[in-house]
C-alpha cells in the first residue's frame, strides 16, 4: 500500500499545527555546522555528559555535515520554550507517516525526560528522545539568520529567547 507524502507547501502549515511559533522550508545546505558550538555545550552547558542525546554522546559537527548532505529539504521551526524537542518529534513522526522514511528531528538544550539518564540500559524515551541542534554541532544563530528567521543573544534574564528546532524531511 502506497502512502500520502506531504506535499511542499504543507510542511509548515503541518509545523504550525503541531505548536510552532513559525516554520520555514529551508535546504540543508543553509544549515551551518562548527566545531566551535559543541565546546560552548561542555564549556558552558550544565547538561554536557547528562544523557544519551547530548555531547559527547550526540553526533560530531563533521558527522552532521555528512549526514545534512544527504537531504534535500528540512523544516526550521521556531518553538515556545521547553516545547521544542516535542514538536521535533511529533514533526519527525508525522512526516515518516506521510512517506518521508528518512525524516528526522532535533530540538534544542538538553534532554529534561528522565532525571537521570540510563546509560548502560539506553533511552527510556527513544520515541521523544531527540538531540538538540547545538549538540550536533549546528550554529543555531548562523542558520536561523541564514534563512532569514529572527533571532537575538539574550542580554539580561529578563529577556525571552528564541528556540529553534529543526526536522530533516528527504
Amino acid at each position: 500500500m502506497a502512502t500520502k507524502r506531504t506535499p511542499k507547501q504543507d510542511f509548515v502549515r503541518v509545523a504550525l499545527d503541531k505548536g510552532a511559533l513559525g516554520a520555514k522550508l529551508i535546504a540543508p545546505a543553509t544549515v551551518e555546522t562548527a566545531h566551535w558550538v559543541r565546546w560552548k555545550c561542555q564549556f558552558g552547558c550544565g547538561g554536557f555528559g547528562s544523557s544519551l542525546v547530548c555531547p559527547p554522546h550526540s553526533p560530531t559537527p563533521d558527522e552532521t555535515r555528512k549526514m545534512l548532505d544527504e537531504y534535500k529539504r528540512a523544516v526550521l521551526f521556531e518553538s515556545p520554550s521547553g516545547k521544542t524537542k516535542k514538536i521535533a518529534a511529533a514533526l519527525e513522526r508525522e512526516f515518516f507517516l506521510a512517506g518521508h522514511y528518512k525524516a528526522l528531528g532535533l530540538g534544542s538544550g538538553p534532554c529534561l525526560l528522565c532525571d537521570e539518564c540510563a546509560f548502560d540500559e539506553g533511552c527510556r524515551h527513544p520515541d521523544d528522545a531527540r538531540p538538540s541542534m547545538e549538540a550536533c554541532g549546528i550554529d543555531v544563530y548562523a542558520t536561523v539568520r541564514a534563512n532569514g528567521m529572527p533571532i537575538h543573544v539574550l542580554c539580561s534574564e529578563d529577556e525571552q529567547g528564541d528556540y529553534y528546532g529543526l526536522v530533516l524531511v528527504d
